[in-house]
């Protein structure tokens, strides 16, 4: 698969996963094929850029057909390099690294497949967070180098998370999924995905207060 552009916007990558899960219903459903129209009334995206989207990559669908069910979710998959599976360890195995391990662990099915924790606190070296072993902090380089680890979850405060960060490249893993309330610089070898929770909460209260003053606006105009 080649891609028929250079380079791919964020918007656009973060519009395929809603693809996938999609298809993947509809193959729950026995759909075989799917039209643009048909798709983006069931995704809420135009049909336009549904095509402009999947266009980035190839060509999928077929004049007069639309697109093949199980053709575009293997294809969305492999774009998303969900045809092989990672290796993942946490670090912090805190309140929030437990919530997040234990969303790794519903999710390995899909190719992710968390091996390890790992925590400063010498009282937890040794027990266990959704099945998965913590070992203390000094031997996360170590074993992610051992054990070819491609994914490294950062849970810990914004005051070690760098360090955290920089230790995980060293070690060989190419890709950082942070939690931690920091903006990370990393090389740019490794992929970064940050998620900062509270953002994503700004953004709702924006929304909300957004609707407010829409509804406050048509009640003035009806006076």
């Amino acid at each position: 698969m080649k891609r028929k552009n250079g380079k791919i916007s964020n918007a656009v990558i973060r519009r395929l996963p809603r693809y996938r899960r999609y298809l993947r219903e509809l193959q729950k459903q026995g759909v075989e094929k799917i039209s643009s129209n048909d798709f983006s009334e069931l995704i809420g995206y135009t049909a336009s850029q549904i095509r402009q989207d999947l266009n980035n990559f190839g060509d999928f669908g077929q004049q007069g057909y639309g697109y093949s069910v199980d053709g575009l979710y293997e294809e969305v998959s492999k774009i998303l390099g969900l045809d092989h599976d990672y290796k993942m360890v946490l670090v912090g195995a805190g309140n929030l690294g437990q919530a997040i391990s234990k969303y790794a662990m519903s999710i390995i099915d899909q190719g992710f497949q968390l091996c390890a924790a790992f925590d400063i606190k010498p009282e937890l070296a040794g027990k266990k967070v959704e099945g998965i072993t913590i070992y203390p902090y000094e031997e996360l380089e170590s074993y992610v180098s051992e054990n070819q680890i491609d994914i490294g979850i950062i849970c810990v405060n914004k005051g070690n998370a760098q360090e955290v960060a920089d230790k995980l490249y060293s070690a060989g893993a190419r890709g950082i999924w942070n939690f931690a309330l920091v903006d990370l610089v990393v090389p740019e070898q490794v992929a970064l995905e940050s998620v900062h929770l509270a953002d994503t909460l700004h953004s709702l209260a924006y929304h909300m207060n957004d609707i407010r003053r829409k509804s406050s606006g048509a009640e003035g105009k009806k006076k």
